[in-house]
Order: C-alpha cells, then sequence, then structure tokens
C-alpha cells in the first residue's frame, strides 16, 4: 500500500493531474478537448451566459437566483452592511476622446464670447460631465462641497458670483443653457423591513444624488429637483436635453432580504426599476441602475436596472451604452477542474481495456471516494507495466494533452463580455451581448461605427510551461457578432493607447520599444496592419490633430544599466500618419526626469488642444532633477507643477510658449505628489487660457502667457483630502 501511495503521488506532482494508464501506441493526443459541447467536463452551456435577457418578476425571484447561483466563497447570505465593492471610479481614465477637438456649442451664455472650449468629448453631440465647465461667459466649477460659479469673462473683471452649498462628495457637472445637473455621493444609512418582518434592517450604503438646477439667474441658482439611487456613481453622458447615468451598487442579501435598487425623488420612493439580469456565472453581482432625465421640460426620470458582474468600462455613443465586464467561469467549474482534466485529458489515452473499466466506474453509484479507490487501484496496475521508456513518454503525452486542454480553458476564461444597450429621447432598451477574447484596456479601446463595433484587446493567460500575450482587433456587427478580425498582434506586449478614427486604428503597444501600428478597418470583414512604427518610449493618449497627423502624450524610456528599460519623463510626440506603410515622428518634446507626470495620461478630459488657434496645453508635475531638503524626508527632488503651453504644427513642431504655475515656487513638501495648487483643467474664452486647480483659477494671454488676473477658489485646504482631489 506504501509503494501505492508513493506511485500516486510522485505522477500527481510531475504531471499535475490524478493517474491515467499507459499510452496506446496507435492513438493521437486528440482527446477531445477541440469539442466546444463538451471542453471541460461541463457542457459549455453551463459557463455562457445567453444570448438574450431576462427578467426579474420579484425579489423572491433575485433571491432564489442568487441562492442557486452565488458560490460558497461569496459568502452568501452577506451582510446588509457589507460595505458596496465599486470603490469610486477616478475621473476618467477610462472615457473616450473624439476627433479631432472638443468646441462646445455656440450659444452665448448673455454677453459672452462664441468663441470657447468644451469638455474633450468623444462623439459630437454626447457631452461627457467633468468637475469643470463653461459656456464662453461663466465658469462652473465643484470647489470640495460647493459649485462655484464665476463671471470669467472678459477675464480682467472675473469675479465669484455664487456659490452653492452640496450634501456629500460632489463627483461631477453637467451644464446645458440654464441648466446646472450635478452628481453627488454620500454614505448612507438605509432602513429596509424583509418580508413579512416586523422590525427593520440597516445597512451602510453609497448614494449617487443628482441635483437640476435652473440658473437662469446664475446669482442665485434655485435647486429643481432631486433624484437619488443606492450605490455609486459610474459615468454619465447629455446628448441633446437628456441626461444618461449609472449607478453601481453591490447585491447585498442577509436573511432572506435583497436590497432592490430604488429612485426617490427627495426622501419619497417614487420608482422601483425593471429588473434584469443574464446567464453568465459571477464571483459578485452588482445591480447598474441606468436612468436619464429630461432636464429641459419636466425632469422626468427614466430607469432599468441590470443585474450583472462588476463592470470595469463603459463607451457611450449617439443611439447606444455598452457595458463591458470580465467573462466568469461558474464556480462549479473550479470545484471539478481537476476531476475534468483527468477525465478529459488522461483517461482518453489510457489501453482500451482500463479506459472501459474507469469510465464504468464514473457511471457507478458508488460515492466519489469508493470510485477513486477502484480508479487508483486500475492507474497502479497500469502504470506498473509500463518500462522506464513508456513511462516517460506518457508524461510526455499526458504533458502536452494538458497544454493543450489548459490553453483551450484559458482562451475560454480570458473573455470580455459586452451588453449593448439601446438609447434615444430618454428611453432606455436593452438589445443585445456579445464576447471578445482578452481585456480592455480603456474605453478608448472601443468604438461604434455605424451598425458595427470596433474593440482592441489585450488577451493574456498563462499555462503550466508558458506565458501568453498578444493583442487583436475585433468587428462586431449590430447583434455583437464577431464579423472580422486581426489577431496576435506584437507578441508579449501590451497596449498602452487606442484611437479609433474614421476606418483607421491606430494602436500603441510596448515592451521595450513604442510600435504605433496603423491598421485598415475599411473592410469590417478584414481588418489589414498598414504600417508600423518602431521608437522608444510609449504613448498612453492619442488624440487627432488632423487627418494625417496623430498626437501623442506618455513617457520617454531609455536603456538601464541592467540591460532593461527605464521610464523617464513625459513625452509628447507629433506623428506624421498621411503615408500609412511608413508613419513618422515629425517631433518630440521631453518634460522633466522620471517620475514626472501629467493627468492627461490618465484623464483626456485634462487635454485641451485647438487647432486653429495653434493651441496645445497639458498639466504637468515635472521632477526637475533639483534637489532640495527636508527636515522629515531628507534630500527630495525638487517639483513643479502647473501646465505647459504650446503651440503645435506639422511644420514646426512643439513650441513652447510658455508655462503656468498656480505656485510662487517648487511643490511644498507635504503635497509631494498632487497639491492644492496643481492645475488640473485647462480651457479658453477668446484668447484668454484658464487653468484650474482646487485652490484657484489663473487667466492668462492665450499668445505669451502673461497672466490677465486670478480669483481664489473657496478652498479649505485643512479638507483637501475629503473631496478626491489628489
Amino acid at each position: 500500500m506504501t509503494q501505492k501511495i508513493l506511485i500516486l503521488v510522485s505522477l500527481l506532482i510531475i504531471s499535475a493531474v490524478v493517474f491515467s494508464g499507459c499510452i496506446d501506441q496507435k492513438k493521437t493526443i486528440d482527446t477531445g478537448i477541440k469539442d466546444k459541447e463538451n471542453i471541460s467536463g461541463i457542457k459549455i452551456s453551463e459557463f455562457e451566459s445567453t444570448q438574450g435577457i431576462k427578467k426579474f418578476s420579484s425579489a423572491q425571484e433575485v433571491r432564489e437566483f442568487l441562492r442557486a447561483n452565488a458560490p460558497p466563497a461569496s459568502g452568501i447570505p452577506m451582510p446588509m452592511n457589507a460595505i458596496a465593492g465599486n470603490a469610486m471610479v477616478g475621473a476618467a481614465s477610462d472615457m473616450i476622446v473624439a476627433p479631432p477637438a472638443a468646441i462646445a456649442e455656440k450659444a452665448v451664455a448673455q454677453t459672452g464670447t462664441t468663441d470657447y472650449s468644451g469638455t474633450n468629448i468623444q462623439v459630437e453631440g454626447v457631452d461627457e460631465a467633468d468637475f469643470v465647465k463653461n459656456d464662453g461667459k461663466y465658469i462652473y466649477v465643484l470647489s470640495q462641497a460647493k459649485i462655484v460659479i464665476l463671471d470669467a469673462y472678459p477675464a480682467d473683471k472675473a469675479k465669484i458670483i455664487s456659490p452653492i452649498s452640496l450634501e456629500g462628495r460632489p463627483r461631477e457637472i453637467f451644464v446645458n443653457d440654464d441648466r446646472l445637473i450635478v452628481f453627488t455621493e454620500n454614505d448612507d444609512q438605509i432602513y429596509v423591513y424583509p418580508e413579512y418582518g416586523y422590525v427593520p434592517v440597516q445597512r451602510y450604503a453609497q448614494k449617487t444624488t443628482v441635483f437640476v438646477y435652473d440658473i437662469s439667474d446664475r446669482k442665485n441658482p434655485e435647486q429643481m429637483t432631486n433624484y437619488s439611487i443606492n450605490g455609486n456613481y459610474f459615468r454619465s453622458r447629455m446628448i441633446g436635453d437628456y441626461v444618461y447615468f449609472i449607478v453601481k451598487d453591490n447585491v447585498n442579501y442577509y436573511d432572506n432580504l435583497v436590497d432592490m435598487p430604488v429612485i426617490r425623488k427627495g426622501s419619497a420612493k417614487i420608482m422601483a426599476p425593471d429588473m434584469y439580469y443574464f446567464d453568465n456565472p459571477e464571483q459578485s453581482y452588482v445591480f447598474h441602475t441606468i436612468a436619464s432625465i429630461d432636464i429641459k421640460s419636466d425632469n422626468k426620470i427614466i430607469a432599468k436596472s441590470f443585474m450583472m458582474g462588476y463592470s470595469d468600462n463603459l463607451y457611450v455613443s449617439g443611439n447606444n451604452i455598452y457595458i463591458t465586464y470580465r467573462k466568469n467561469m461558474p464556480y462549479r467549474y473550479y470545484e471539478t477542474e481537476q476531476e475534468d482534466k483527468f477525465y478529459k485529458v488522461v483517461v482518453p489515452l489510457l489501453p482500451n481495456d482500463a479506459r472501459d473499466k474507469i469510465n464504468a466506474i464514473k457511471e457507478s453509484n458508488l460515492d466519489t471516494h469508493e470510485k477513486w479507490d477502484k480508479i487508483s487501484s486500475i492507474m497502479e496496475e497500469t502504470y506498473n507495466r509500463m518500462n522506464e521508456k513508456e513511462k516517460q513518454e506518457y508524461l510526455r503525452t499526458v504533458e502536452k494533452g494538458l497544454e493543450e486542454y489548459e490553453t483551450r480553458i484559458m482562451q475560454e476564461q480570458e473573455k470580455t463580455v459586452i451588453q449593448k444597450i439601446a438609447i434615444g429621447k430618454g428611453d432606455i432598451e436593452y438589445k443585445t451581448k456579445g464576447e471578445v477574447p482578452g481585456s480592455l484596456l480603456n474605453q478608448f479601446s472601443m468604438d461604434e461605427s455605424g451598425d458595427n463595433f470596433r474593440v482592441a484587446t489585450t488577451l493574456q493567460y498563462w499555462t503550466r510551461s508558458k506565458s501568453v500575450q498578444n493583442n487583436n482587433v475585433y468587428v462586431m456587427d449590430k447583434d455583437l457578432g464577431i464579423i472580422g478580425k486581426l489577431e496576435e498582434i506584437a507578441p508579449d506586449e501590451r497596449i498602452y493607447s487606442t484611437r479609433f478614427i474614421g476606418n483607421r486604428l491606430y494602436m500603441v503597444t510596448f515592451k521595450r520599444i513604442d510600435p504605433l501600428f496603423v491598421i485598415d478597418l475599411s473592410d469590417p470583414a478584414d481588418p489589414k496592419i498598414l504600417g508600423k512604427l518602431k521608437i522608444p518610449g510609449f504613448s498612453d493618449y492619442l488624440h487627432p490633430y488632423d487627418e494625417t497627423h496623430i498626437i501623442g502624450v506618455g513617457k520617454e524610456t531609455g536603456d538601464n544599466e541592467w540591460g532593461g528599460t527605464s521610464i523617464k519623463g513625459v513625452k509628447i510626440s507629433l506623428f506624421d500618419v498621411s503615408d500609412v506603410e511608413n508613419p513618422k515622428q515629425l517631433d518630440k518634446y521631453e518634460i522633466g526626469a522620471a517620475g514626472s507626470d501629467s493627468e492627461a495620461l490618465r484623464d483626456h478630459r485634462a487635454f485641451l488642444f485647438d487647432k486653429k488657434k495653434n493651441l496645445l496645453v497639458i498639466p504637468i508635475r515635472e521632477v526637475t532633477g533639483k534637489e532640495r531638503y527636508n527636515q522629515i524626508y531628507g534630500y527630495m527632488p525638487k517639483v513643479w507643477q502647473g501646465a505647459y503651453v504650446f503651440g503645435v504644427t506639422p511644420e514646426d513642431g512643439f513650441k513652447l510658449k510658455g508655462k503656468v504655475s498656480h505656485l510662487d515656487d517648487y511643490e511644498e513638501p507635504n503635497y509631494y505628489w498632487n497639491s492644492p495648487y496643481a492645475v488640473r483643467r485647462s480651457l479658453y474664452m477668446d484668447n484668454v487660457l484658464y487653468t484650474i486647480s482646487a485652490g484657484k483659477i489663473l487667466m492668462n494671454d492665450i499668445n505669451n502667457v502673461t497672466e490677465i488676473n486670478r480669483v481664489d477658489l473657496p478652498f479649505d485646504k485643512n479638507r483637501y483630502n475629503d473631496y478626491g482631489w489628489n
């Protein structure tokens, strides 16, 4: 018996599976792995979500679904006071930007200008919320727990005319003529009654509130209405007079109670949105409530909720919302994974007699332990009949089979689910779902073109003997079925930035150098690489200059003394893509030493560009290479924070016009990484550049960058970190 155990343990370690017998030399390694209907011993339908959407008719159905589908490790039933897992999403590093530049609607706000910049957006007519907006006359900015309205034009007379106090943490705003829309988050205590219960159950949760203000009198804004939904504010868009927003809340289930999404107007509950779900198994479930408000007429709200996985990216066109999340395998798969490997890979490689005996035992009514005791005896007998050469061949063949099996399983696991929801005039209607291999970097990885949807992904997985990483482009039809693909681009690298412009995709990957790929999408069924350019460094953000030139913002790199690659300062690049087969870098400009950074690398709304004005502005945190002494930290690099102001043309490249800082000197030591006076946004009205930090707004001449005026914001430095400015 001891010998039997030793043999079994050693083979388990070597082959990473439970045992099988000797190899039938006439067999091939085709083990049935390619049979999609039975890829892992579980039918594929058991871990693929259905193509259709389903609707819960009651909270009881939700409870039954969670009991049947939630993995044991999830803790179902879950505590009602579980903290919502939707951590406050950053400013929007995963949002989308529009070619070639976002210029605001030219509606004159009273005596303002018609020449002013708007938020850098993706789709014309689809506005994106931010913490600062302007209308050519007034600037609206979130300053801690206030909305500050600044009469900003003309610049030399700029002044604050009204601060609006808010409850909670203000997140983002929209401005539409005489309407101001504000999203806030707050910690809330919720009391709900279990079904037929007599005592309310309390839980702590996040609450998102949207306020609508009438600002026809900018000095005296009037709140028209407010709606609140439990959960974290995710993203929002404004199309015409309709504002669409998404709130995410972890599904909380406790003592046979599910806290379902509700809409409140003020403190009154006015709506329980219809609840929909998908069969895609999840490690955790999240309610996604999608709501719309008509801000110009009756401020009526429409909402629907979708229970799905934890979403990570969002793309919105003029007609559709696309929500994406990683596909998950059911927890039952992981419980039986080792057994599946044995029966799917090892058993088919056994001689006929051993295979038949084991399959008969598998189908018997014996319990698991009794089955394995009999099977292990058959495997021991079979293994002992092998000579050394046969044993080695056996191990090689099993390893090869396992490699193929695991590759197929990993490819099935590493997928992104895309849910498509149609919108229009406030209506919200679910359309369909699709899947693509790999994961999306951010919203720049997606684009809608007519009836087609284009996606760029990075596929990465590990098997027992290798790691695989490559990049792919997929074109999908209106039903999100894949109709064209270009796979295995730049092996062992990953996507750093993408930009879809018309029938072209510009894609940057990186490992040691920066390949800029130009990809043709004119034939949706046959995407092709037209050309590529390899240069040091990488671009985190790509922005069109015109039809034949692209601006890139990223980091410079260089070789280090250990033979690797070191990240250096911020780099802006100008690419000529007129010859698509041979793209060129026309010019570059490097800023600062290693550690230098820009918010524009993560958030496109921090990037200001206007070709007609020959204007490019990006916020910069510049590590200068000089040092200063600090009593607490010792010698530290000197850091400058502000905005770089450039002119840029294909003929002259980048020309520095000047720099704007909201600080008189280098950064204070206790705000080394990001100061209350770090410039985060910029905009223009006529020939005046406005730069915005948490503490102030500066106005400079757009051509020579000389200061015109400055306005201090009502800012409490002691509460700087309370509102997410850092």
